[in-house]
């Protein structure tokens, strides 16, 4: 298969993935089985049909509405397919179609439902980040930036500052600045990305953070005791460093040589 074809088939691959993200970022928060009963619409409980659950194309013929009821899905669905569709072939061209790329497909797919859970219900579920710690350790044996001395520092680095940052804001304000699920999200960001990437992530993050932060207080008039989650800054400060991370460590050291 030539290389454009293996990139569009990924890329279907990828939407295929997505759609079974939506169920886990629904049911995850709920504490339901993300296997039964099968997809059916959060409005009238009326079973999906199979032609009604192909990834984007269905979305797109329904007009964004469940066939039965007519309700309205939410749009959240065709982003998160169409997203994963992307982030699998970008991998792909990154990475080659190989164990690495595999590894990084579903430490990716973990950031998207992460991310879009986050956003939703401001909670990142023990469900994925607790095991995702040891099993992104594991993954260092494979991974060729990482050895598990980095693999076990980065973990260790990245849930420790983040505790000593929540801890400090509580301390001098007595309040919860962060939640523990950004702690170990982070935790498990280092185990993957070795401390080096967990550093990068979270001044990614921050930067991204700051950055809609103070649109949202220009825009909406929102104070600086708006929550905003950090979750997705993360994930998408993770996902640069996965792809970028030794190009932007190396810029940042050479800004700081001069």
């Amino acid at each position: 298969m030539s290389t454009p074809l293996l990139i569009a088939a990924l890329f279907v691959f990828g939407t295929i993935i997505g759609s079974f993200l939506n169920v886990c970022i629904v049911r995850l928060p709920k504490n339901t089985s993300i296997v039964f009963p099968a997809s059916h619409c959060p409005s009238c409980g009326c079973s999906i049909r199979f032609y009604d659950n192909i990834p984007l194309l269905s979305y797109i013929l329904l007009a964004g509405r469940c066939r039965s009821c007519k309700a309205p899905i939410s749009l959240r669905y065709f982003i998160v397919e169409l997203l994963m569709g992307v982030l699998s072939a970008v991998l792909f061209v990154h990475f080659g179609f190989s164990l690495v790329f595999v590894l990084c497909f579903v430490f990716t797919a973990a950031l998207v439902v992460i991310t879009f859970i986050d956003l939703q219900h401001q909670i990142i579920p023990d469900r994925i980040s607790l095991p995702g710690i040891p099993l992104c350790f594991l993954c260092s044996f494979a991974l060729p930036w990482n050895s598990w001395l980095d693999s076990l520092l980065g973990m260790l680095i990245g849930g420790g500052v983040l505790y000593v940052f929540a801890l400090g804001y509580y301390l001098l304000t007595k309040k919860e600045g962060m939640g523990g699920g950004d702690i170990k999200m982070l935790a498990m960001i280092g185990a993957f990305l070795g401390w080096k990437g967990a550093l990068a992530s979270l001044m990614l993050a921050a930067v991204a953070g700051s950055l809609v932060g103070i649109v949202l207080i220009a825009l909406k008039g929102k104070n600086f005791k708006y929550a905003v989650p950090f979750g997705p800054f993360l994930a998408l400060g993770a996902l640069c460093a996965l792809l970028y991370g030794e190009s932007l460590i190396g810029w940042y050291l050479s800004i700081g040589a001069r």
